[in-house]
């Protein structure tokens, strides 16, 4: 029968003519998972950084603070935070404190091109204030990622905001130094020692420096890579 006849009996006699649906359209794509950081390579890593809205700093910072050295260094020298001239110039250590660090390291033989310097941070925090916990938390990962694939002979935590964020602890840097930590499931050994920018204000200190220096050194020359 044809069909416009057909619904126009079934009009007639009150009974609604049903149409068979079509199969459903399509659902769209679904986006591809998003890579965890573990899965990142250097590049994606500095990629995902540089895009970092985590937490509330990404919309003071002026530029995200990567970190900068060889990508095979032995050793991983990590601060607390960009600072003001950090978040400018986009590398951690510049101005006097960072000139200090590289006669630190000159000091046991290392030229800043040979090691790698990152922060528990990559973004300033407002004022140069002290990062908070959660802050800490949010930009650990992109951190241990960088451990991971450096894999370095030794972490040098330079202060004590670095200190107490690594370690999770809030004793204060004095019972930090001249012992041996470890970090993270590889349990990299971690030397704590003054930040560069306290030993501008507080030279008696070097001395101490030094010493904390010379137990690093000692260290990763034991370290199997």
């Amino acid at each position: 029968m044809n069909r416009a006849l057909r619904k126009e009996y079934l009009a007639a006699m009150g009974i609604q003519s049903w149409v068979a649906r079509q199969g459903a359209p399509a659902a769209p794509d679904a986006p591809p998972p998003v890579a965890r950081e573990a899965e990142l390579d250097w590049d994606q890593l500095r990629t995902r950084v540089a895009a970092c809205t985590r937490c509330s700093l990404s919309a003071t910072r002026t530029q995200t603070v990567f970190g900068v050295g060889n990508p095979q260094a032995e050793w991983l020298i990590v601060g607390e935070a960009p600072g003001a001239e950090e978040d400018r110039q986009g590398e951690p250590f510049v101005g006097r404190a960072g000139q200090l660090l590289n006669s630190m390291l000159r000091a046991i033989g290392l030229a800043r091109a040979q090691v790698f310097i990152a922060n528990v941070l990559k973004c300033r925090p407002p004022g140069n204030r002290d990062p908070s916990a959660s802050e800490a938390a949010e930009c650990l990962p992109y951190l241990e990622r960088q451990i991971a694939l450096l894999n370095p002979r030794i972490m040098l935590a330079v202060g004590r905001i670095a200190a107490q964020n690594l370690l999770r602890t809030d004793a204060p840097l004095a019972r930090l130094r001249r012992q041996v930590h470890t970090f993270g499931p590889s349990r990299l050994p971690l030397v704590v020692t003054y930040h560069p920018a306290y030993l501008l204000r507080t030279p008696t200190e070097k001395r101490k420096a030094w010493e904390d220096l010379k137990l690093a050194r000692e260290v990763c020359a034991r370290v199997e890579r």
